[in-house]
C-alpha cells in the first residue's frame, strides 16, 4: 500500500529542517518543469552542484552541507523524475538526453556558467554523462560509488531490489536498506524519507547506457564504498583507474553504497574539500 503524499511531505519537511540556517530554497524554471534546489554557503563561494542517488532527494546532503558550505556555494538538486519538489511539467522526460538538457537549464537558471559537480549512485551516473555533454561547464567532477558508470550492477543486488521496485512499500524499502548497509545505523529521518519516496506515484527514473568515461578530461575523483553491494568496489576501482589514469580513485573503508553520503560525513567531506580545493 502506497504511503499518502502527506506522509512523504512531512518527512521531507522534517529533513529540510536539519539543513543549516540560511539555506535557501529555489525553484528553477526549466522546459521540463520547476526544479527544487537547496542552496547553502557564501554567495561568493565556488559553486558546487550535488546530485543525489535515486529516492534520496537533494536533502540527503544535510550532513555534508555545513562543512561544504563554509567554502563552497552548495546547490543540492531534487532530481527530475524522482520524488521530491522537482515537478515534471512541459517537455516530456523520455531519455537520458532529456536529463542533460534539463541540467543545462538548471545551471542556466542558477546562473552557473561553470561549477564543480558531485553525484552519488544514480546521481553520479548523471554527473558523468553531463560532464561529457558539457565539459566546459565542469571544473572538477566527483563520483561517489557510481552505478552504471564503470561497471554494471551485481545480479544479487538487482534481485534483492526487485520486490521494492515491483511492489513499492515502506517496509520493503527499509528492509532493502538494512540489507545493503549490513544493519549500519542510518539517520531515521532520512531513512523514512527514502522509504516513502519509493512509494510516490509517478516516479520515472530515466536510465541509459554507460558513459564513455575515457572522454572525461577534467580532474575526476572516484570514491567507492568498500562494502557496497551494488558492485565489487575493488574491481570497479581497477576499471576506473584503467579508464581514467589521471583520476584519483579511493575505496572508503567500511562504507556501504546506501550509507553514503550519510555515514561518517566528516571523512567524505575531507575528501571532497581537499579534491575540490
Amino acid at each position: 500500500m502506497s504511503a499518502s503524499p502527506s506522509a512523504f511531505d512531512r518527512a521531507y519537511e522534517e529533513l529540510r529542517a536539519r539543513w543549516p540556517e540560511f539555506t535557501e530554497e529555489r525553484d528553477v524554471a526549466t522546459p521540463y518543469g520547476p526544479t527544487r534546489v537547496h542552496v547553502h554557503g557564501p554567495a561568493d563561494g565556488s559553486p558546487l552542484v550535488l546530485l543525489p542517488g535515486g529516492s534520496a532527494t537533494g536533502l540527503v546532503w544535510f550532513a555534508n552541507a555545513p562543512a561544504l558550505g563554509r567554502r563552497f556555494r552548495v546547490h543540492a538538486v531534487d532530481l527530475l523524475g524522482d520524488a521530491g519538489r522537482t515537478e515534471r511539467r512541459g517537455t516530456p522526460l523520455k531519455r537520458a538526453d532529456d536529463l542533460t538538457a534539463w541540467l543545462d537549464a538548471v545551471l542556466d537558471g542558477l546562473g552557473l556558467p561553470r561549477t564543480h559537480l558531485c553525484g552519488h549512485s544514480y546521481g553520479a551516473w548523471l554527473a558523468a554523462r553531463y560532464a561529457l555533454h558539457a565539459p566546459r561547464r565542469i571544473d572538477r567532477l566527483a563520483l561517489l560509488d557510481p552505478t552504471q558508470v564503470f561497471a554494471g550492477f551485481r545480479p544479487g543486488y538487482l534481485l534483492r531490489a526487485l520486490p521494492s521496485v515491483l511492489r513499492p512499500d515502506e517496509a520493503r524499502a527499509r528492509s532493502f536498506l538494512s540489507w545493503e548497509t549490513a544493519g549500519r545505523p542510518l539517520d531515521e529521518t532520512w531513512q523514512r524519507l527514502y522509504a516513502l519516496a519509493t512509494t510516490v506515484p509517478g516516479r520515472k527514473l530515466v536510465v541509459g547506457g554507460r558513459p564513455r568515461t575515457a572522454g572525461l578530461r577534467m580532474p575526476v575523483l572516484v570514491l567507492l564504498a568498500e562494502h557496497s553491494r551494488t558492485h565489487d568496489a575493488a574491481k570497479v576501482a581497477d576499471k576506473a583507474r584503467r579508464a581514467l589514469p589521471q583520476a584519483e580513485v579511493t575505496v572508503l573503508p567500511g562504507a556501504t553504497h546506501h550509507s553514503l553520503p550519510l555515514s561518517e560525513p566528516e571523512k567524505l567531506n575531507d575528501h571532497l574539500i581537499r579534491f575540490l580545493g
